[in-house]
């Protein structure tokens, strides 16, 4: 019996997608629900699993864009699966062969001695994509033997201090990428490269330009000390850590301060459609992520109601499926404003640009170390420059500047996020 595979709906109004990639051969034997290929759409990464075991044609090639409901492959499930592949046999080590790059010796993976077991198999798993994990198994390699040749490389100082920068650098933040480091070019090269723009960055590059021309889109920018938050992330790191089995990080607080401030100024939190404005009464807050496939803004669903730990789990995990490609179409929907964190690759000032349909995008920075007055006294705090570009046709610049002042508050004396924003002891007062 012959079964089609057929492009699903990545979602309404998307009508063609482009085939990311297969993860599986031409002629090879699939199981039911495995995973043979990945699409993007102008929203996400997709993946299509097999509706049933068999031998599977492929019809379309990598790249391709090709329309929702088309056939793109077919199954037979008559097809008989094949032998299951030995393992390698052990050979003697071939003749030890250098690798220098940039401080990082490496030498031919030496042969395993001794079968690995499934219980290290487990605890030796790694990040690894789709793609990696088929070259892996297509060479008759498990991810245990691979971080054992990872052993054998002999790491130098350079690369352990780009460890330790790269590291510090993107704590408890959830943007950060994967580490990388990059090839340098040979001395008199000229060579140039040409690669297809995904679905994904097509669509983006679209919207951002959309954006740029039709809104009215303004920035307003402040600075933030941030030691009162840092106090508290030091004072409370290990008991939220034993509690909840994470660490606290900064965007948590930045989403706490935002969702208080939305219902203090609700024409950040609206959108126009047509000639009226629509109001939410609801904070339905994107948290911007930076991923392999670029950039992404899954959303935190009723953030109002949230307590910090919860934005904490939340974004973990709605990061992490992002990440791995796994994020669904309805965690991406909606999001009345957005937070972005530039801040992450070192970013001291920028721009955020407007997430339509939104009206406004809070952008992130890095925390420095500044000399400020202090009761006339010059001291050293660490300091965060955060920017707030709105929509000027729907907020104007009192509501804007106010919104941001607000935050800004909020951080600087966290507990104000338990009082609506208001002063601790102004509320006590009744003031």
């Amino acid at each position: 019996m012959i079964i089609e595979v057929k492009v699903p709906s990545p979602g309404e109004s998307i009508s063609e997608v482009q085939l990311a990639g297969w993860l599986v051969e031409d002629g090879e034997y699939v199981e039911k629900d495995q995973d043979i290929a990945e699409i993007d759409s102008d929203k996400a990464t997709l993946s299509i699993s097999a509706a049933e075991s068999g031998m599977i044609r492929i019809l379309k090639a990598k790249g391709e864009n090709v329309g929702v409901g088309e056939v793109v492959a077919t199954i037979d499930t008559d097809g008989k699966q094949a032998p299951a592949r030995q393992k390698k046999e052990v050979i003697p080590a071939k003749p030890v062969q250098k690798i220098e790059i940039e401080g990082v010796t490496a030498q031919d993976k030496p042969p395993v001695a001794a079968e690995i077991t499934e219980e290290k198999q487990e605890e030796a798993k790694l990040h690894l994509s789709p793609l990696a994990k088929k070259l892996l198994d297509a060479n008759n390699l498990s991810q245990a033997e691979f971080i054992e040749y990872l052993k054998q490389v002999r790491f130098g100082k350079s690369d352990i201090e780009f460890f330790i920068k790269e590291k510090e650098k993107n704590k408890d933040h959830i943007s950060d990428s994967p580490l990388v480091i990059p090839s340098k070019p040979s001395k008199d090269s000229r060579e140039t490269e040409r690669r297809q723009m995904s679905t994904l960055r097509l669509k983006l590059a679209e919207r951002l330009v959309s954006v740029k021309n039709e809104t009215a889109m303004l920035t307003t920018f402040n600075e933030v000390n941030m030691g009162q938050i840092m106090k508290i992330r030091q004072q409370y790191k290990e008991s939220f850590r034993e509690k909840y089995g994470i660490s606290i990080g900064f965007m948590s607080f930045f989403t706490k301060a935002v969702t208080e401030a939305l219902q203090l100024f609700p024409q950040v939190n609206a959108r126009i459609d047509g000639d009226e404005m629509v109001f939410h009464h609801f904070a339905d807050i994107g948290i911007a992520v930076s991923t392999p496939k670029g950039l992404m803004v899954p959303v935190l669903r009723n953030a109002e109601n949230m307590s910090i730990a919860d934005i904490e789990l939340n974004i973990k995990e709605l990061a992490t499926k992002a990440r791995d490609g796994k994020i669904s179409l309805d965690e991406m929907k909606g999001g009345t404003f957005t937070i972005t964190n530039g801040g992450v690759f070192g970013s001291m000032l920028s721009t955020p640009i407007i997430n339509p349909p939104q009206s406004a995008i809070l952008g992130m920075h890095n925390i420095v170390e500044r000399p400020i007055a202090v009761n006339g006294q010059v001291e050293i705090h660490p300091i965060m420059y955060v920017a707030l570009s709105y929509d000027h046709r729907i907020i104007d610049g009192r509501e804007s500047v106010s919104f941001l002042v607000k935050v800004k508050e909020m951080l600087e004396n966290p507990a104000r996020m338990l009082f609506g924003g208001n002063d601790p002891v102004g509320r006590l007062l009744g003031l």
